[in-house]
Formats: C-alpha cells, sequence, structure tokens
C-alpha cells in the first residue's frame, strides 16, 4: 500500500471519531507503518497530557493499517487484546505510531507498537493480537 492507499483506508473504515484524530501516513516499510498523530489542544486531560484513549486509538488504527498493508489490502480484521503501557506523558507536539507485525499466522495476527513523542522518547508500547475474520 501507498501513502495515497492508506488515506483512502483511513479515511474509509474509521469511526468519524477515530477519523477526527487526524492520522495520517508517515513511513511505509516492509514490515512496518509509521502514522502521524497531530498534537491538538482537545486529545488533552484535565491532567494537561494527552490522554490514554487517544493513545490507544491511535495504537489500534496504526495496527490495522499495518495489517492491511501486510494483506495487501484491508480485510475484515477484529482486536482480539491490546495491552498498553504508558511510559512518560506527552504534553504537547505530534506523537510517531509505529506499528510492527511481530508474527501472522491464518487467523490470528500479532503485533507491537511503539509510539514517540516529539523528542523520539517512547511515551507508549502496546502488544496486540488481531482476529481475521472469514466472510
Amino acid at each position: 500500500m501507498d501513502e495515497s492507499s492508506i488515506r483512502a483506508l483511513l479515511d474509509s473504515i474509521l469511526a468519524p471519531w477515530v477519523r477526527e484524530l487526524g492520522l495520517a501516513p508517515h513511513a511505509i516499510a516492509n514490515d512496518e507503518i509509521t502514522l502521524r498523530l497531530p498534537y491538538s489542544d482537545h486529545l488533552r486531560h484535565a491532567g494537561g497530557v494527552i490522554c490514554g484513549q487517544v493513545f490507544m486509538s491511535a495504537a489500534d488504527t496504526a495496527m490495522v493499517v499495518a495489517i492491511s498493508h501486510a494483506l495487501g489490502g484491508f480485510q475484515p480484521m477484529t482486536t482480539v487484546s491490546l495491552n498498553t503501557t504508558f511510559m512518560r506523558p506527552v504534553k504537547e507536539g505530534d506523537v510517531l505510531v509505529t506499528a510492527r507485525i511481530q508474527r501472522r499466522g491464518r487467523n490470528l495476527v500479532f503485533g507491537e507498537i511503539e509510539l514517540r513523542d516529539a523528542q523520539n522518547e517512547l511515551a507508549a508500547h502496546a502488544t496486540t493480537t488481531y482476529a481475521l475474520i472469514n466472510k
């Protein structure tokens, strides 16, 4: 998948509130995809940092894109697990969300996601399992 097909995927499969995050392709490789999460004040909670729900949504979305990229296009799938560790608070600046497939089986895909702040510091790390849905 190229940048334009990733943008089209993001526009077509995401719930409207996830589209409002403004995720956009940043880098594409064979085994990983990096999306840019643009900073916005409305992503912060009362404590002044970007809330964890934003990071989890961005991580989940990035892995769907990475799996779609590996499959050559979107195929129905569902998140089985998403385990997230928040390593440092992010008060401002764009966040890069890199999703890597660790193992792809016939029905399950295992992956890992790193979310890095504007200083390239690891802000959150997630591991995931997805089930591919056969029609």
